[in-house]
């Protein structure tokens, strides 16, 4: 069984999200959603509310589950039978990130393979970051979350 973890702190999640595990579902046997728990980044929404919102938004789909993690990815990835580690790429530093960290995941546990998918050009400028800026603010976040996100917002 080829099982995935998309990782992330979701907070919120964004239509851009939405677009890469959708793009990834049919490439693998289960997509997990991981929650990463982060102590240094001060969190808009709890953790409770953001597995919640993920699990109204991919309610309709089987090969997905919400799960919560707490420590390094790549130990979350074995725990969870999970081969590969699906992450976003909407901008050149985006991919320097994200290269770097998918070398030193490799470092650590060689057998997890990072997949990177290329956002969409529609939702290149959507970030988790400016969303909470938004919303902070009092904004109207609708045309950046998936519909179902709304109501916990």
């Amino acid at each position: 069984m080829k099982i995935a973890l998309f990782p992330g702190s979701f907070d919120p999640v964004t239509k851009a999200h939405v677009d890469i595990l959708k793009r990834s579902i049919s490439l693998f046997d289960k997509v997990v959603i991981g929650i990463g728990m982060n102590s240094t980044k001060q969190a808009l929404l709890p953790v409770e509310i953001r597995q919640k919102m993920l699990k109204s938004v991919f309610a309709g789909e089987p090969k997905v589950e919400v799960c919560t993690y707490e420590g390094l990815t790549v130990d979350f990835c074995k725990k969870i039978g999970a081969d590969y580690m699906i992450r976003g790429i909407r901008t050149v530093s985006d991919f320097e990130y994200e290269k770097a960290i998918a070398q030193m995941n490799h470092a650590l546990v060689p057998e997890i393979e990072s997949i990177f998918i290329v956002s969409k050009p529609g939702y290149s400028s959507i970030s988790s970051t400016i969303v909470r800026d938004i919303l902070r603010y009092k904004g109207d976040v609708s045309q950046f979350v998936p519909k179902e996100a709304l109501e916990f917002l």
